[in-house]
């Protein structure tokens, strides 16, 4: 019984990961590697009246879904994208330049 319990709470806790990442976030392109079909994202921490809005968050890297989607954006652009975890690697599956 300990061990179901276990297994369970593990599964919503990774479907509580997973929905994090399936909304748009916002953030700075810091490198793309155009051979390994990766990119990585300074994501950029959604503020509130008075708190530090714009400071940065964690540095995210992400595997492209589609090669063509790293053709539109270079280092240093300002993106909006959406990304999946499947098996604890990020993918995205949505990205544009801002």
């Amino acid at each position: 019984m300990g061990t179901a319990r276990f297994i369970l709470v593990g599964a919503a806790i990774t479907m509580l990961a997973s929905s994090a990442f399936a909304d748009d976030m916002t953030g700075m392109v810091t490198s793309i590697n155009r051979l390994n079909n990766t990119i990585s994202i300074q994501q950029m921490q959604k503020g509130t009246v008075g708190g530090s809005a714009g400071g940065a968050g964690a540095l995210q890297q992400y595997k492209a879904k589609d090669a063509a989607m790293l053709d539109a954006v270079h280092a240093g652009d300002k993106v909006t994208y959406t990304a999946t975890d499947t098996d604890g690697t990020g993918t995205l599956t949505k990205l544009q330049k801002q």
